[in-house]
């Protein structure tokens, strides 16, 4: 017991010398910097001064002005939002409501606790549920590795082929369903509700899952290039789900691009939602109440296909009825939502046909209704709109190009004029093209620059980085129009110094952008760009580097090139290289091989015919492509709509 009282003496001597800190004083000691017993109700000091003995915390506060959220423009990419608890916060102090106005309350309903649904089958197309033939399963073993999808390819071996797929209970078939009404100027390619109790459909099938996937992530990237809502890949796939012939569409495209990247896949698959697709889409045509903008969608999307097929002159089932069926709908440049999408994709897939063929385009830019009263562009978030300006630039090139005389004139003095006129024409375009670099947004200007000695790529390019894929899109065309001008002045020739100084800039900028580019989803621009530039280089390291850049877009995108390639090879002489190799005075002679033909006095054969697709025409393939024409598209098939009014269609996902 001694012991513990002398304990207790010690700790009660530590304790009286080492001051102890007060927490719970009152305010009004802490603004008298007294110490506080903390007393209640009323300390002592504020007893002994007859003073309000304040309780509480004290917080500075050292700006109270009430403001509003700034407004920041929204973009494609991101969304910001502003929660504000400035009043949920005030109301916790006294008197801190009262600084605020009046603000009616809005009372959100508790969210409910999900519940887990059992999955729902998708049903069949009514129209073909009697034909029971399947397809083969897909005979490749390797899975979609290299684009990570997440599918194994063993479920694709134990699952049939999925039919046409409408949504679950509907009796609706492709000639009874009038989703949209045509007459409505305000369409809406919008969503039907789901039944109460129900799950929202989804795709059920790995084979369709990997399909849709491969179109998202890989077609879908490019169609979306000039488009800033992404349409084709974040807004139409949610609507293929109660679309049949739309969602069979969008599998053709995806599985058409796996047999191009992979070849354990087969085109057996591709062509059967693609005829599928089809066969949907020409039943439709015949119903006068049919919802034309899904079938307008539905044909934009099997022109793609066609476009990633191989031959060039034998996939025209669609493109003419794209067009025709977007004619149909009043889509122009003045649209938005998807008919805007649909419009830009299908002007801008002729106008990289129109290119290649050298022909001119079947829509004359100046119809599309854009807006081309440039100003400067201090708002970023336009890209899109100044791409579509640098496109009809682009457009009338390629007329004027394509429309180049063939033969002078019989007067000396009607070629002269005509010659006058023409170079009056080429300045115009020229003056626009310097008018585009000059004004648009600084985001579609390169962010960096580096000369082909700065990198460690040992690439002959310069570097340039650009961001955002629009921009990308827009400076390929900008550079591709200042190539086709160079080689076409109508007075100079284009290996004078000032033409072939331009010409070699510009296509010195098209190669290193697509050098450089990792986005995919510019690559259907950059083979055309890519073509275009790399025609009139001379260097030979220049050259390789061009082979090699189309080598790497073949195997990331799996467009077809070789004879592309094959046409520049031409151009460049280096069939003439090779055939100097087996000149009789070459090393060659001395080293016979076995295949080797034998000597004869029988007379050459004569060159095997090939068929030339004649230039400098009107697209011949879009000349047609309007249903008031005698020889439209879709002949036996098509019946004209219901109350048919030519309007701009404004689109959109609610």
């Amino acid at each position: 017991m001694a012991t513990e009282g002398a304990a207790d003496a010690a700790d009660a001597t530590a304790s009286g010398s080492k001051p102890k800190r007060v927490r719970t004083g009152c305010l009004t000691c802490r603004e008298r910097h007294l110490k506080c017993d903390e007393g209640l109700p009323n300390c002592q000091n504020c007893r002994k001064s007859s003073r309000v003995c304040k309780r509480g915390v004290r917080l500075n506060f050292i700006d109270t002005t009430v403001k509003n959220p700034p407004i920041i423009p929204p973009t494609a990419d991101w969304k910001v939002n502003f929660q504000d608890e400035s009043r949920e916060i005030a109301s916790e102090y006294q008197g801190g409501t009262q600084r605020y106005a009046h603000l009616d309350q809005i009372i959100t309903p508790p969210r409910e606790i999900p519940v887990e649904y059992p999955v729902r089958s998708m049903a069949q197309d009514p129209i073909m549920v009697e034909d029971n033939n399947s397809l083969p399963p897909i005979q490749s073993n390797g899975p979609y590795s290299e684009h990570g999808m997440g599918v194994k390819q063993e479920h694709l071996h134990s699952r049939q082929p999925s039919r046409h797929h409408s949504h679950t209970g509907s009796n609706t078939s492709f000639m009874t369903a009038p989703t949209t009404s045509y007459s409505n100027p305000e369409q809406a390619l919008t969503l039907p509700p789901t039944p109460p109790n129900e799950r929202p459909q989804y795709l059920t099938s790995a084979e369709e899952v990997l399909f849709m996937q491969v179109f998202v992530e890989e077609v879908g990237l490019w169609m979306d290039s000039m488009d800033p809502h992404k349409h084709f890949s974040r807004l139409l796939p949610f609507h293929s789900l109660h679309e049949p012939m739309l969602l069979n569409a969008f599998l053709a495209c995806g599985a058409r691009h796996l047999t191009l990247v992979n070849p354990l896949y087969h085109e057996d698959k591709a062509l059967y939602y693609y005829d599928t697709a089809t066969t949907q889409l020409l039943r439709s045509l015949q119903n006068p109440d049919r919802d034309t903008v899904v079938c307008a969608t539905t044909a934009v999307i099997l022109n793609v296909y066609e476009i990633m097929s191989e031959r060039a002159m034998q996939r025209m089932n669609h493109i003419a009825g794209a067009r025709a069926l977007i004619k149909e709908c009043g889509w122009n440049a003045k649209s938005t939502g998807i008919g805007a999408a649909c419009f830009w994709l299908n002007v801008g897939m002729e106008l990289l046909s129109c290119l290649h063929f050298n022909w001119q385009v079947a829509w004359d830019p100046d119809q599309w209704g854009l807006d081309m009263d440039f100003h400067q562009e201090s708002e970023t978030g336009k890209e899109e709109l100044w791409v579509h300006r640098i496109l009809y630039i682009v457009g009338k090139i390629a007329n004027f190009r394509a429309s180049i005389p063939r033969f002078q004139e019989a007067s000396p003095h009607d070629e002269q004029i005509r010659l006058q006129a023409r170079f009056q024409e080429w300045s115009r375009l020229k003056g626009l093209c310097d008018s585009w670099n000059d004004r648009i947004p600084r985001t579609m200007h390169p962010l960096g620059y580096l000369h082909p000695s700065q990198t460690s790529s040992k690439s002959a390019f310069p570097e340039v980085w650009l961001i955002k894929r629009a921009t990308i899109v827009g400076r390929l065309f900008y550079h591709t129009s200042m190539c086709l001008l160079a080689q076409i002045h109508p007075l100079l020739s284009k290996d004078s110094e000032e033409l072939s100084s331009m010409y070699l800039h510009h296509a010195h900028m098209v190669c290193g952008i697509t050098a450089h580019v990792k986005d995919r989803g510019v690559a259907s621009v950059a083979i055309r760009s890519l073509a275009i530039a790399g025609d009139g280089l001379v260097e030979r390291r220049e050259q390789e580097e061009v082979l090699e850049i189309f080598t790497k877009i073949q195997k990331e995108t799996g467009w077809r090139i070789a004879a592309l390639t094959k046409e520049l090879k031409s151009k460049w002489r280096w069939a003439d290289e090779a055939q100097m190799m087996a000149q009789p005075n070459s090393l060659a002679q001395f080293f016979p091989t076995q295949t080797q033909a034998p000597a004869t006095n029988l007379p050459p054969a004569p060159p095997q015919p090939t068929r030339t697709i004649p230039s400098g025409i009107l697209n011949p393939i879009l000349s047609k492509a309007d249903f008031s024409l005698p020889n439209h598209p879709y002949q036996s098939h098509y019946q004209p709509p219901n109350q048919q009014h030519h309007h701009s269609s404004h689109m959109t996902f609610m």
